[in-house]
């Protein structure tokens, strides 16, 4: 016995607004036959105008909160997942989160890992809470990418959707202590696979200080589909497989692999090269679309929820995306 780091709690929340391929074909030029052929999506929500990432991540954190028990002063940290984050780059969704919950008591940032992100923060939060014993912390990703797509490149703009979803973590003492087999990768080599533009790569003007400085392009996101569903076939297989060798075990083991919901064809791909069956993996796609770090933890809330997820089973989270970034964890529901 010693000091474990439990999932007391999860939340999730997804925008009033859904929109359904038969609300864009015919300004894509496709059909919902087509679209649903190529990505496993029927409809994805958008965010309200008056919505942003922060409020999105709001609501799914007050029903972590309120499924773990939790009052929000009681969070010691708080980190937010997100590629969409309210201000380009300062200050931090996860500080607009904390003031919107109450969470006065919280340090907060945010972490930047794309569609790996949610994993890659738990992992941050639970190597916190193991070096600050009896604290508790909450784990949030969260997208806006309705706004980040340009609605003339096929390649992307069907895929994507708003959502967000939340865990809340606490330390225990006399908890079970469990080894929990992880892995966080990336490979800058593939930067250019998934981009979204701007930021502060290219200066304003050769002489800011003589020149008038240019207008900066609107940043939309950019893709190279072929190169990323690649990628991501392989990558996802090795995830969970090295995950699986690593706890000694096979993934046929698994209760169920919650794995980053990018698109059907990936996860149909993936389970045709590891020989199991598709409903080894949960799935949601096809009413949310892609939500980047906000995939995993809807689906994770979503399960809990519905009664799929129980404690005990051993489960994979995977997740792999822009950077080029992967993480995955394989443990015990509920403890990581």
């Amino acid at each position: 016995m010693g000091c474990s780091i439990r999932i007391a709690g999860t939340g999730s929340y997804l925008p009033a607004r859904v929109v359904t391929n038969d609300d864009i074909a015919d300004y894509m030029d496709s059909s919902d036959e087509w679209i649903y052929s190529h990505t496993g999506i029927h409809s994805r929500h958008f965010a309200a105008n008056d919505e942003a990432t922060s409020d999105l991540g709001a609501k799914a954190a007050e029903r972590a909160l309120e499924a773990a028990g939790v009052k929000a002063d009681a969070i010691g940290l708080i980190v937010t997942a997100t590629s969409s984050p309210d201000y380009g780059v300062f200050p931090s969704t996860a500080c607009i989160i904390q003031e919107k919950i109450g969470a006065k008591n919280a340090a907060a940032y945010d972490l930047s890992a794309a569609c790996s992100g949610f994993v890659y923060s738990l992992e941050m939060a639970r190597c916190w809470l193991l070096a600050h014993p009896g604290e508790k912390a909450l784990v949030i990703g969260a997208e806006v990418l309705s706004r980040t797509v340009d609605w003339s490149d096929r390649t992307v703009s069907m895929l994507f959707g708003d959502g967000a979803g939340a865990a809340v973590l606490v330390s225990e003492e006399n908890g079970p202590v469990v080894s929990k087999p992880l892995l966080l990768g990336a490979d800058g080599s593939g930067a250019a696979f998934i981009t979204l533009d701007g930021g502060c790569r290219q200066p304003l003007s050769p002489d800011p200080i003589k020149e008038t400085p240019r207008q900066r392009d609107i940043a939309y996101m950019k893709m190279q589909g072929r190169a990323v569903f690649n990628f991501a076939v392989k990558k996802l297989d090795e995830i969970v497989s090295g995950l699986c060798a690593k706890a000694g075990m096979k993934p046929g083991d698994l209760a169920r692999i919650y794995a980053h919901q990018a698109n059907e064809r990936i996860l149909e791909a993936v389970a045709r090269r590891m020989g199991l069956p598709l409903e080894k993996f949960y799935m949601n796609l096809e009413t949310v679309g892609n939500t980047s770090g906000a995939s995993i933890p809807l689906c994770l809330d979503k399960a809990v929820r519905e009664g799929v997820l129980k404690d005990g089973d051993t489960i994979a989270l995977a997740g792999f995306g822009a950077g080029l970034t992967w993480a995955g964890a394989l443990f015990k529901w509920p403890y990581l």
